[in-house]
């Protein structure tokens, strides 16, 4: 069972980061220091150490949840479907859930727009794609234990992932410069960029 001081130290984590990424989307991660997170949740800056090595994994903590739930989902899927499959299941299927993992800990909107601060910020977009790059490794990792192939010999787990991780960064990128920011509309895109995965890698692009 959960103790008092368990449950003081997840509310005082969830506060610096929901203030973090409120100060990250109004007054910009450059601009923000982590005194002013700090000092905004009424807390020294050695508690705001305590649960966030910098400013850094503060911006992407959300972002590391969301890897996190997916590794999981894509370990969950049935044993049955293609490696492909399983991926694209794994991201459909948990949207609702990832919605309420979000949700526990700030609003899904203030997540949302936390996306629009990393593609904007050289410093923050580096280190997304430097996390992408080793999830990436973690999801071939479980693609082909779930084949029963050996990553060192076999590329296609490592290049069913790169497709995929292609798919989500396109799907990442033409959302955050559209118009409509919403949680729907990042899902309808992913959906959309999936479903042309096939056609696009088998199929001749000529209109005949």
């Amino acid at each position: 069972m959960e103790t008092l001081r368990e449950r003081k130290k997840q509310r005082t984590r969830e506060a610096l980061l929901r203030t973090a990424l409120e100060l990250f989307t109004t007054q910009g991660y450059e601009g923000t220091t982590v005194d002013d997170i700090a000092d905004a949740v009424d807390v020294s800056q050695r508690t705001f150490f305590r649960y966030f090595a910098g400013k850094e994994e503060a911006a992407l903590a959300l972002q590391e949840m969301t890897v996190a739930h997916f590794l999981q989902a894509v370990r969950e899927r049935p044993p049955h479907e293609a490696p492909m499959e399983a991926l694209r299941q794994a991201v459909l299927e948990g949207w609702d859930a990832l919605n309420d993992v979000i949700e526990a800990v700030v609003p899904v909107e203030l997540y949302l727009r936390m996306y629009q601060v990393v593609e904007s910020t050289p410093v923050l977009l580096a280190a997304h794609l430097r996390r992408s790059v080793e999830a990436e490794e973690a999801i071939a990792r479980i693609l082909a234990e779930r084949e029963g192939v050996d990553m060192d010999t076999d590329p296609r787990p490592r290049l069913a992932v790169a497709v995929f991780g292609g798919v989500m960064r396109l799907t990442e990128r033409q959302w955050s410069s559209g118009e409509d920011f919403s949680l729907d509309a990042m899902r309808a895109l992913t959906v959309s960029h999936l479903e042309q995965v096939g056609p696009a890698l088998s199929e001749s692009w000529r209109t005949r």
